[in-house]
């Protein structure tokens, strides 16, 4: 039902993630994340939150993404309708895909990325969206919103897309998280919000907000 690609900004050290489906609140159901630790996407025929929660949580406790993913699958009985993929602060990825969700279910990674979906109209979803983020940029967020709109002009969710989410965080940076729901047009919606989080006024005032990096700012 769901697609997703999390990565690691290797000039930054930023962390952001991009989901859509084609149901509601896509953003709440799969990524999770905090700058100390690593982002997390938990999707499937019947997604956990929890699996994001525990994830996440054992990546601040320095757990590697192929230990946390063998930890929280294997202790869950319905494990085979889910998928998991797990992005550490330090760009290493690691993934599950159930045998019982719907095809094409799957995920592709490379150097500091992960692409997972399911219930999608094929591969090419993957595919186009990690060649998207690939072709690279100055902003990581566009970066990002473009692999989300090369995965939904692949074919994205075989039911369509009607939700969609960004989410970038980082040490030095307050959070970046867009959501749209029930829309017959989220990834255009998403550009448009990108656009106004770039204007002067809100972007002086991001300036003053404590970072991990500046925790007193004022």
């Amino acid at each position: 039902m769901t697609f997703s690609l999390i990565a690691r900004d290797p000039k930054s050290g930023a962390l952001g993630g991009i989901a859509a489906t084609g149901n509601l609140c896509v953003g709440a159901w799969v990524l999770r994340g905090d700058p100390r630790g690593g982002l997390t996407a938990s999707q499937g025929k019947t997604p956990s939150t929890l699996w994001g929660e525990d994830a996440l949580d054992l990546l601040r406790h320095g757990l590697s993404p192929v230990e946390i993913v063998a930890e929280v699958t294997s202790a869950d009985a319905g494990r085979t309708a889910r998928q998991l993929g797990v992005l550490s602060a330090g760009g290493d990825v690691a993934a599950f895909d159930g045998s019982d969700n719907h095809p094409y279910t799957g995920h592709r990674h490379g150097d500091g990325w992960l692409a997972s979906g399911n219930w999608l109209t094929s591969a090419a979803v993957l595919d186009r969206a990690a060649e998207a983020y690939l072709a690279g940029g100055d902003d990581f967020a566009r970066r990002l919103l473009a692999a989300l709109r090369a995965g939904v002009e692949a074919g994205s969710d075989s039911r369509g897309t009607l939700s969609a989410a960004l989410l970038v965080i980082g040490r030095d940076r307050p959070p970046l998280s867009l959501r749209v729901d029930w829309d017959e047009a989220p990834v255009d919606r998403h550009f448009a919000l990108h656009d106004r989080t770039n204007e002067t006024d809100y972007i002086s005032w991001l300036d003053t907000l404590p970072t991990r990096t500046t925790p007193e700012a004022m």
